[in-house]
């Protein structure tokens, strides 16, 4: 079965949130590349996925027009096709042909995906559902996603190793096999 690995929102918006960390962003970029590596010696097509919005207006850190949907630094990727979304899920991003993710890969006789990016528990959970709903083999890459303290309404706080339990718990055996990422199959 032949592979494709999505780096799903790697992108330089992310550091003009507020929520914005640096804690664990060398360590997740440091398997994301390691992955990328892999991938490219083994002739496996690494697809990067970038979100791009308009809601805030041109200077929104999600507007194309912003200047930050582009690569995070410390990543080298060069992708084999670059996708844009407006919604969560990676699969709905289109190339400058217009295809979407799940087109190209249908077209290029993938059936298996390996997930990673940012965030954790939005875009990459999001994404890995709904390709095993389209019939595809999904392995998340668990630590090679990245993602922020949340606040629920009732004022607690989720710290990141509480938001990644909860994401391997509703998607392994379900919807994808959940790895560390010097674990995936590659």
């Amino acid at each position: 079965m032949k592979t494709a690995l999505l780096v799903i929102d790697v992108q330089q918006s992310f550091q003009q949130r507020p929520y914005w960390r640096e804690d664990d962003v060398r360590p997740f970029l440091a398997r994301t590349q390691s992955l990328i590596d892999r991938a490219a010696k083994a002739g496996i097509p690494v697809l990067q996925v970038f979100h791009s919005e308009e809601d805030e207006g041109p200077t929104g850190p999600f507007s194309a027009h912003s200047g930050y949907v582009k690569t995070l630094p410390g990543l080298r990727i060069s992708p084999a096709e670059v996708f844009y979304k407006n919604v969560h899920s990676g699969l709905y991003g289109r190339a400058a042909d217009g295809r979407t993710l799940e087109q190209w890969l249908r077209d290029n006789g993938i059936g298996h995906v390996v997930v990673t990016g940012i965030r954790t528990e939005q875009c990459c959970e999001t994404t890995t559902r709904h390709a095993s709903d389209a019939g595809f083999k999904v392995t998340y890459a668990l630590d090679a996603t990245l993602t922020f303290p949340m606040v629920s309404r009732s004022g607690r706080t989720f710290q990141v190793p509480e938001l990644m339990e909860r994401t391997e718990l509703v998607l392994n055996g379900r919807f994808a096999n959940v790895v560390q990422a010097d674990a995936v199959p590659i």
